[in-house]
């Protein structure tokens, strides 16, 4: 049990660091639905769900795969090298490539009414550099991981999200306060300076991806010139599949935002995903968890496979794992008309747009619920070198998730896109569920876990509908679900404490 504190304990530095990174990144969403209409906001929403799609064709599933052959032949040199030299010359290909096709893709993008074309070709040369520089830092930040250094791990993305949002503050706030005073420099920022625009967002993620890799240096002065083409093979042959498995689910996470931006109406379509992308970031606060847990969880997983009761463990773990997101999922939609202030809009007009939307955050939330249980199970596939599963799995979502965005969108817009992201991740779910109950079976206890989940849907319900999203009633009821859970899991919790 004590291995379970163990890993409790890191994947809790894990938590803490992400939640600051992601707190930090989200008082940006005011700020910038503040400052700009949906319309432009819609590039972000659009910019970014790309720059998602692609992060994961750079990393090539690289990452997932260092952790396995870390754990297959206790090279951790080797293996560092090779996996990081192969991310590296698929992102100089991919940087060649797409700077020489920037103004193409600009063309296909553009509108006239947000941005200029030269604008949308310099935003788009910029995501490049930040996609080939963050794509450079994957395989160090994994070696952390891997070494069991949360903290330097932590304080690395903390400096990379203040780096950012100070930048996008300086450039939003203090150079227009400077020029407008007057004040020293004055003449130099107005000379350049372009009020509020949106160009100043990308430039600081660039330059803090640029400050993040560069604090890396420690960790690259560790490579060596060692390449294994016999390894690199291997390492491709797993990878590929676990590639393809994750490119299928940032298809799953995004293609909605940008089938919204090419079905419906031009004159509607930026200002749809823009209201989307706003709400969207609410259901992020789940994620935040979601994600804490996989940057402690997937090398945990992985180093602790060749123990005896490695399943037993794991099946603990779900347990554990399906409580606290059940909770998270009921105490924010209990809280939603306190989160609806970080997308309030900078007047009334703009406030109800953004609103309006609210309605799919309890179903993005469920879908993310259903992600956090997938991404959770996905491990007898990764663990068993199985990954032609997770390309199975994933496979079905991303078609689902593209033929019904296809049907559904003109007919009814992100309500349709959340719908279809939950449906994606629930089908995943189950498919992960019975594949790996097959193929490597994990002793985990389906009927707690159903019970938690039906639970944490009927709460949800009631809040949201029944109670009409009132806060005191919502947080009665919360209060009501973690008591009865507390009661429920009390022995296990008590016993899990004193052997620790």
């Amino acid at each position: 049990m004590s291995t379970l504190r163990k890993f409790a304990g890191q994947t809790a530095i894990y938590g803490i660091s992400t939640v600051i990174s992601r707190f930090l990144n989200f008082i940006l969403t005011p700020i910038y639905v503040g400052l700009y209409p949906a319309k432009v906001y819609g590039i972000f929403t659009t910019l970014y769900s790309w720059a998602s799609i692609l992060n994961a064709v750079l990393s090539f599933g690289m990452e997932t795969t260092f952790f396995r052959f870390l754990n297959k032949y206790n090279n951790q040199a080797k293996v560092y090298s090779n996996t990081f030299f192969t991310v590296a010359t698929v992102t100089a290909l991919f940087a060649i490539f797409s700077l020489s096709g920037a103004h193409g893709i600009a063309v296909w993008m553009h509108r006239e009414s947000v941005a200029s074309l030269a604008d949308y070709e310099l935003f788009i040369k910029l995501f490049i550099g930040i996609l080939c520089v963050d794509s450079i830092a994957v395989i160090p930040f994994a070696k952390l991981r891997a070494n069991g250094r949360p903290m330097k791990y932590g304080m690395l993305k903390l400096i990379n999200v203040f780096c950012f949002v100070g930048l996008n503050l300086f450039f939003l706030f203090v150079v227009p306060m400077v020029i407008s005073h007057d004040w020293p420099l004055a003449s130099f920022f107005q000379s350049w300076f372009r009020p509020a625009w949106v160009g100043y967002v990308f430039i600081s993620n660039f330059i803090a991806s640029g400050i993040t890799l560069l604090l890396l240096l420690p960790e690259l002065f560790q490579l060596t010139l060692e390449i294994d083409t016999r390894l690199v093979k291997e390492m491709f042959a797993y990878s590929f599949p676990v590639l393809i498995a994750n490119l299928s689910f940032i298809i799953n996470e995004n293609s909605d935002k940008l089938f919204l931006e090419k079905l419906l109406p031009g004159d509607i379509s930026t200002q749809q995903v823009g209201i989307y992308g706003a709400c969207c970031k609410i259901a992020i606060f789940l994620s935040i968890f979601i994600q804490a847990f996989r940057l402690g969880a997937e090398p945990f997983f992985f180093s602790y496979a060749k123990n005896k009761n490695s399943g037993e463990v794991y099946a603990r773990i779900m347990n554990y794992f399906i409580i606290a997101i059940s909770l998270i999922f009921v105490g924010l939609v209990a809280n939603i008309e306190i989160l609806k202030y970080f997308i309030r809009g900078h007047d009334a007009a703009q406030r109800a747009l953004y609103w309006s939307g609210l309605e799919v955050v309890p179903i993005l939330l469920f879908g993310y619920v259903s992600l956090g249980i997938y991404m959770n199970l996905s491990i007898w596939y990764k663990l068993s070198d199985q990954t032609k599963y997770g390309l199975y799995i994933s496979g079905v979502g991303a078609i689902l998730t593209i033929i019904l965005n296809i049907i559904f969108i003109p007919l009814y817009s992100y309500v349709a896109s959340a719908w279809i992201s939950l449906t994606a991740y629930a089908t995943m779910m189950i498919l992960s569920y019975f594949l790996g109950q097959k193929n490597y079976p994990i002793p985990y206890d389906l009927k707690k876990a159903l019970l938690y989940l039906a639970s944490a849907i009927i709460i949800v319900v009631l809040s949201f509908k029944v109670f009409n999203r009132n806060l005191i009633a919502g947080n009665i009821l919360l209060v009501i679900f973690a008591t009865a859970t507390f009661f429920k899991e009390r022995k296990e919790l008590t016993t899990l404490f004193r052997r620790g």
